[in-house]
């Protein structure tokens, strides 16, 4: 691997893990504990190393799809993946912080529509790219479901 792209993955990796760490200062706390969640909702352990694991693979995934030109050459991917991480961000804000599930599951939404998209747009310039987005998207799908059925038991 040359130094530049070595360089280019750190960057990336860099870029997710500020949006986590972003939306980790909005932590569930008391409000989550104390509202109505599905059976089925996952332990609170189990959300750090998913979200680990799924961080990683969206910066490969941007990673490999700069390593192809960058902004230059596909600015429209690179700049929808800008725009999910802004999106994924927001979530915990507003969802955590705001303690506002309604409007949490409409930024769900979009941030869904937002990562489909960037998972089509990444498969296109590299497959590998758009595939590293798959789990993503599935975890988001169920975190929309999720979301909407926590709004629906507390409405």
């Amino acid at each position: 691997m040359r130094a530049l792209d070595a360089i280019g993955l750190v960057a990336w990796i860099l870029v997710c893990y500020v949006v986590a760490a972003i939306g980790a200062q909005f932590e569930p706390g008391v409000w989550y504990e104390a509202i109505a969640k599905p059976a089925w909702t996952p332990p609170d352990r189990l959300f750090g190393p998913v979200w680990g694991v799924l961080y990683v693979m969206m910066a490969v995934a941007a990673w490999v799809v700069w390593r192809r030109g960058g902004f230059i050459s596909h600015p429209l991917p690179l700049s929808l993946f800008m725009v999910q991480l802004v999106l994924n961000a927001a979530w915990s804000w507003l969802f955590f912080g705001l303690n506002r599930p309604g409007v949490a599951l409409l930024g769900l939404c979009l941030l869904l529509g937002a990562v489909a998209a960037t998972l089509l747009l990444f498969w296109r310039v590299q497959r590998v790219a758009g595939a590293l987005l798959a789990p993503y998207l599935l975890w988001i799908s169920f975190a929309t479901a999720l979301n909407f059925e926590i709004w629906r038991l507390n409405a």
